[in-house]
């Protein structure tokens, strides 16, 4: 495991990976994609609930057979645990009964985890646009990286992108500078383009307030000396991209159009819940995004030289 902060952040040594067990198709190819590429430890952790949610003395009880779920849940693991092996990733299974979210931390913190990887589910039967309420509860309960990855994201195959791309969604706050340097190194260890987006209002509101749009705009020249100071920094190539529109409509679009390796998206202050609530736009990213959505609390980087001082959701 590395020393400082910021490696840890871009190089994990210990890659939590939360199961539902029902997404495991989807989480592990991004699970041993990048311990391979970081020579991770895989944790792969599933937490039985059911006993947690029943009432002493209920009827449910009677049928609920504890060690049924662990040996059901050990054997859907145990194969990923192998072939993470026959990558030369050293890969760990746990089973643990009691609620998700504490047991995700508790087992976090056990194993020092540097990331979170989890699942997010994308729509309700009543439509209601959701990431699920573990998902929600880390985000706003870990100070750690949480890469969420939804029912729409996929891995390329191999090749098919002649360059991975990180998109990093900035609000161009005193602080996002700070996130967007961290997102600049996440790219050059993995040696991609960083391109650095900044959601304007509609084109046609700005006209009416008389004020600068698009490439004139106040946003992109702050953009540009950011691009410039994170590229002299990273040594890597950073794209400054200014859009008007619908913050989470036009982040989706850019990483489809951009072909997005991953999106990184910086914190506020203000609770995950909070900002979840406020506009939506994290419930959108997160829930459709086609590829993994890493969080990172911006406030709190400038604790580089200390462990675990990561995580959150975007735009407060």
């Amino acid at each position: 495991m590395t020393d400082s902060g910021s490696d840890r952040w871009t190089k994990p040594g210990v890659i939590l990976v939360a199961t539902d067990l029902s997404e495991l198709d989807r989480l592990m190819p991004f699970a041993l994609e990048q311990a391979s590429h970081s020579h991770s430890r895989l944790i792969l952790l599933h937490a039985l609930a059911v006993s947690a949610a029943m009432p002493l003395g209920s009827p449910e009880m009677s049928y609920y057979d504890p060690w049924s779920g662990l040996e059901l849940a050990e054997k859907a693991l145990k194969p990923w645990c192998e072939s993470a092996r026959r990558f030369g990733v050293a890969c760990d299974a746990l089973v643990r009964e009691g609620h998700p979210t504490d047991q995700i931390i508790a087992t976090a913190r056990q194993f020092q985890a540097d990331r979170i990887l989890l699942g997010t589910r994308s729509r309700s039967k009543l439509g209601k646009v959701l990431i699920g309420s573990v998902a929600e509860q880390v985000l706003r309960a870990v100070n750690l990286p949480v890469m969420t990855v939804g029912p729409e994201a996929y891995l390329p195959a191999q090749g098919s992108y002649e360059r991975r791309v990180v998109l990093h969604a900035t609000t161009l706050r005193e602080t996002s500078l700070k996130s967007a340097a961290l997102a600049g190194r996440f790219a050059a260890e993995w040696k991609a383009k960083l391109v650095l987006l900044h959601v304007l209002p509609p084109l046609d509101e700005m006209q009416r307030k008389g004020q600068p749009t698009g490439f004139d705009s106040a946003a992109m020249q702050e953009l540009r000396a950011m691009a410039a100071m994170i590229g002299a920094e990273s040594g890597g190539e950073v794209e400054p991209v200014v859009i008007h529109g619908n913050p989470s409509i036009e982040i989706l679009a850019q990483s489809v159009e951009q072909k997005a390796s991953v999106i990184v998206l910086g914190a506020t202050h203000r609770s995950a819940l909070e900002n979840l609530t406020r506009d939506r736009t994290v419930y959108r990213v997160l829930a459709h995004a086609r590829c993994p959505v890493l969080t990172l609390r911006e406030g709190q980087t400038v604790q580089q030289d200390s462990a675990h001082q990561h995580a959150g959701a975007y735009f407060g």
